[in-house]
C-alpha cells in the first residue's frame, strides 16, 4: 500500500484508504476505487482539479474533500494511488434487498444509519446501510452494507441496463460490457454501491460532471427519471462484479 493510500500528506493530501478502504470498496457517501482502470483513476482526479467534475449537491461534503485532495496531491502520488487500486479486486460488498418497507433512519458521519426501532414505507428511494454501524466505524473489511431498493426495481433496471428500455436510454452494456465488468478505459459498475452510482448519474444529467470521459455518458442520462436512475443503480448493484 502506497503512503498516499496509507498516510496520506498534512494538511490536504488526505490517505485515500481512510475514505475509500484499504480494499478500495468505499462507502455510500463516497466511492469504490477497486478495479477502477488506472488511466480512468487519473483522469478523475485531473478532473476534480480542473473543476470539470464536481457535485450537484453543494453540501456534498465528501466530493469537497476530494476537490481539495486533487489540487494538492502530486503527480507520483496519484500515479502511485492509481496503481494500487487499479490491481484491487471489487468484491461483493452490499447486499441488495427489494422491500416495501424500511427502518426509520438518521445521518451519521455522512451515512444513514438505522434507528433503533421504526420503520416507513421506501417510496422511491433506495436506503443503503451498514450491516454492522460499529464495524464499519472500525474500517472492518469483512462488514459491508444492504440496499434497499423498491419492489420491481430489479426487473424494471434490468430492462433499462440491457435493453435500454424502449429509449428511454442506451443499454450500459454497449460501453460497459456485457458483464458489466468495464471495457478498456470505462469502468465496470456491476456490484458497486448504488448510492454512490446514483450520485453519478444524477451529477451526470445536471451537468456537474463533464470532463473527456464524461461526454459518453450525456446521453444515456438525459432523459433519465430519478425513478428510472433507482432501478438503474438497484439492479447494477444487485449484479455480481
Amino acid at each position: 500500500m502506497p503512503r498516499s493510500v496509507r498516510e496520506g500528506r498534512r494538511p490536504d493530501a488526505y490517505a485515500c484508504g481512510y475514505c475509500h478502504l484499504p480494499n478500495g470498496l468505499g462507502r455510500p457517501e463516497n466511492a469504490s476505487l477497486a478495479s477502477l482502470p488506472k488511466e480512468y483513476f487519473i483522469e478523475q482526479l485531473k478532473d476534480f482539479k480542473d473543476g470539470s467534475r464536481h457535485s450537484s449537491e453543494p453540501r456534498m461534503g465528501s466530493i469537497n474533500n476530494m476537490i481539495l485532495a486533487a489540487k494538492a496531491v502530486t503527480p507520483d502520488e496519484v500515479e502511485a494511488a492509481a496503481d494500487y487500486f487499479s490491481q484491487l479486486k471489487l468484491t461483493k460488498w452490499v447486499r441488495v434487498v427489494e422491500t416495501d418497507t424500511v427502518p426509520k433512519t438518521r445521518i451519521e458521519r455522512g451515512m444513514l444509519i438505522p434507528e433503533a426501532e421504526g420503520t416507513e414505507p421506501i417510496g422511491s428511494r433506495i436506503i443503503e446501510v451498514p450491516e454492522d454501524y460499529e464495524q464499519t466505524e472500525l474500517r472492518n473489511p469483512q462488514s459491508g452494507f444492504i440496499a434497499y431498493v423498491p419492489k420491481g426495481s430489479l426487473k424494471k433496471g434490468e430492462a433499462l441496463v440491457r435493453t435500454g428500455g424502449d429509449g428511454t436510454t442506451i443499454a450500459c452494456t454497449i460501453c460497459h460490457g456485457p458483464n458489466l465488468h468495464g471495457l478498456d478505459n470505462i469502468p465496470g459498475i456491476a456490484g458497486r454501491s448504488p448510492s454512490q452510482m446514483t450520485r453519478q448519474l444524477i451529477d451526470f444529467r445536471d451537468g456537474a460532471r463533464n470532463g473527456p470521459g464524461a461526454v459518453l455518458m450525456k446521453l444515456p442520462v438525459a432523459k433519465l427519471t430519478d425513478e428510472d436512475i433507482v432501478a438503474i443503480t438497484a439492479y447494477l448493484a444487485s449484479q455480481e462484479p
